[in-house]
Order: C-alpha cells, then sequence, then structure tokens
C-alpha cells in the first residue's frame, strides 16, 4: 500500500507540469508555439534524470538514495517520452497543417526532432516488467536506444536555439557522472591488478 501510494505521489509530481501546460493552453494562456520549448525542455531533463542513478551509484556505491533513484528511473524515462509526444502534439497544433509540417521536414533542426522521437518509440515501448522478461539480455540494448536519442535530442535543441549553452549546461551533470564511473572503473581495474 505505502508503495502504490508512493508511486502515485511520484507519477503525480512528473505529471504536474505537463497537466499545466494543457490547462494553460485550454485557456488560451499561452499558444501551443510558446509551449513547445518547456515540454521538449522537460523530456530532455527526465531523460537526463534516468540515465544518471546507474554511473552515479556505480561511483559512490549503492546506498538507500541511490536504491530510489534506480528503483524510479523507468518511470522518469517514460515520463520523459510523454513529454517528447506532448512536444509533438503542441508542434502540430501549432503547425496546423501537415502540409506545413512535411515543408520543414528537411530542416535539420526539424528531421533531428523525428529521429529522437522515433528511437523513443522502442525503449518506451519494452518499458515493462512482461517485456523485460521476454527480451531478456536484449531489453538492455534496446534500452541503451537512450544513449543516442539523448544526443540527436540536444542536436535538435541546439539547432533550433542556434546557442549550445543551455543544451549543453543540461548535459553536463551527465557527462560529470560517466567521467566519475570511467574513472571508478581505472581505479578498480588498477586495484585488481595490483593484488593478482
Amino acid at each position: 500500500m505505502k508503495r502504490l501510494a508512493g508511486k502515485s505521489l511520484l507519477w503525480i509530481m512528473l505529471a504536474a507540469p505537463g497537466l499545466w501546460m494543457l490547462w494553460s493552453l485550454s485557456q488560451d494562456d499561452v499558444l501551443a508555439m510558446d509551449l513547445l520549448h518547456p515540454s521538449g525542455e522537460t523530456s530532455i531533463r527526465l531523460m537526463i534524470l534516468a540515465m544518471l542513478p546507474g554511473p552515479l551509484s556505480e561511483f559512490f556505491g549503492l546506498n538507500r538514495f541511490f536504491r530510489i533513484w534506480l528503483a524510479i528511473r523507468r518511470n522518469l524515462g517514460v515520463a520523459a517520452f510523454g513529454y517528447a509526444l506532448l512536444h509533438l502534439l503542441f508542434y502540430i497544433l501549432d503547425m496546423n497543417s501537415i502540409a506545413a509540417m512535411v515543408d520543414e521536414l528537411g530542416l535539420p533542426g526539424i528531421w533531428t526532432g523525428w529521429l529522437a522521437f522515433a528511437l523513443m518509440i522502442p525503449p518506451a515501448a519494452i518499458s515493462f516488467n512482461y517485456a523485460m522478461r521476454k527480451l531478456g539480455r536484449n531489453w538492455k540494448m534496446v534500452q541503451r536506444l537512450v544513449y543516442l536519442v539523448l544526443i540527436i535530442g540536444l542536436g535538435h535543441w541546439i539547432l533550433l536555439d542556434w546557442a549550445w549553452q543551455p543544451a549543453m549546461i543540461h548535459l553536463a551533470p551527465l557527462a560529470l557522472a560517466w567521467v566519475l564511473r570511467s574513472v571508478g572503473r581505472s581505479r578498480r581495474q588498477r586495484t585488481q591488478r595490483s593484488m593478482a
């Protein structure tokens, strides 16, 4: 019961910004165009939050904090896909025409967004226990697509904003976590060699 309440609270927190965006749009407080950036940025942030606990817990060691974070990372990844879907919805509403969307498809800032979204679909589609059991070790291979999604998604952001700094600031914690993991692994290897 406690676990269900915790999961429900987590999903309320994850859904709240998206519900607020949809409410604001329905009340004509904002245009769909105004919600493109916050929905896309929220998707990237959640993706990074889902990717951080693995390398950090490997470097610092498993403790209660990292166990909880690791336990909810699949939820964070699914929520990231949900915000990418919302981002797509706002784009469709903003363009208001399939012809206009097709006309833009050749622009690097646009096709990178479509590609990132398409690559998000397989990991999102198998993010449940039954799929994990059925796919076995292959499940992780599909989930690793999120690394490619993140890179393409950040490229999409940079190409549309023509400013690399905000995207790189978002990537910085994950890059630092990867460096820490690499340092930790090489340190362990040196220790093992010295003990052999």
